[in-house]
């Protein structure tokens, strides 16, 4: 009798996972339309890092007008978050919502690059 191998994760991290994703699905739900959500990776307490979140907070407050939810991420403190997250630099700002999910990777200096990059509308029309 032949055994067949499957590459199964456990039942417990399934569960997890299937929780994680309920979760996240409910945070969707009950956002406004018009919230975006992003989230910035950055590499420990330096200089670059520091600059990277002082830029995307100015750039959100003074072009999304206070209508989002900038989650700042160390990747040195949470290195799961950044393995699921997919990244491979810093620093990184990501646009999760409104799908289609956005990368914006390396110097945040220029903001209309940003938007740009991350398909930011402000003005109320449907990005092209």
């Amino acid at each position: 009798m032949k055994t067949k191998l499957t590459s199964r994760p456990s039942s417990a991290a399934a569960r997890r996972r299937v929780d994680a994703t309920r979760a996240f699905e409910k945070a969707l739900a009950i956002l406004p339309k018009g919230k975006h959500i992003l989230r910035l990776y950055v590499a420990g307490a330096t200089d670059r890092s520091r600059q990277a979140v002082l830029r995307a907070r100015q750039m959100c407050e003074t072009g999304l007008n206070g209508d989002y939810e900038l989650e700042v991420i160390d990747v040195y403190q949470q290195p799961i978050l950044a393995r699921d997250g997919q990244i491979v630099a810093t620093p990184t700002l990501v646009r999760e919502f409104p799908r289609p999910v956005r990368r914006f990777i390396g110097n945040l200096a220029n903001t209309a690059g940003l938007f740009v990059g991350l398909d930011l509308n402000t003005n109320g029309k449907k990005g092209q």
